[in-house]
């Protein structure tokens, strides 16, 4: 599972995730994505599993580009434990995704190939999703 190898700090604020991707929002590396048109918090274990069943259906041919990646970390406190004392700890890392971002893309395969596999992929997601291609101007 990805996760940040250092952070400055073990623990974050929650945020907000408002707005529209203004960055990562085109096929940029392969011939076809995988967008998110919602946004949600995808965890490292949903990123992880979806990569695995592209990767398996598509078996070594083409290539496999992931665009997120899991720096939020999420804690949480343990079972039966009074409220009090302070935050809780470090127990996943998510990813922020809003609206517009390209999560995956692939390239080396055909589309009706590509098509299935973003399709087995995002039934492990969180997030929907929509079929997309890159665009030549």
């Amino acid at each position: 599972m990805m996760q940040p190898k250092r952070t400055k700090f073990r623990k974050q604020h929650k945020g907000r995730n408002t707005g529209l991707a203004q960055r990562g929002n085109a096929v940029s590396f392969g011939d076809y994505g995988l967008k998110a048109v919602e946004r949600s918090r995808m965890t490292a274990r949903e990123i992880e599993a979806a990569r695995r069943a592209m990767t398996r259906y598509v078996k070594r041919g083409g290539q496999v580009w992931i665009r997120v990646f899991p720096d939020v970390p999420i804690t949480k406190k343990p079972l039966e434990v009074r409220m009090g004392s302070g935050k809780g700890n470090v127990e996943y890392y998510v990813a922020r995704v809003q609206p517009g971002k390209v999560l995956f893309e692939m390239e080396g395969v055909t589309e009706a190939i590509a098509r299935e596999a973003f399709r087995l992929a995002a039934s492990k997601l969180s997030v929907d999703t929509m079929f997309v291609k890159r665009q030549v101007l």
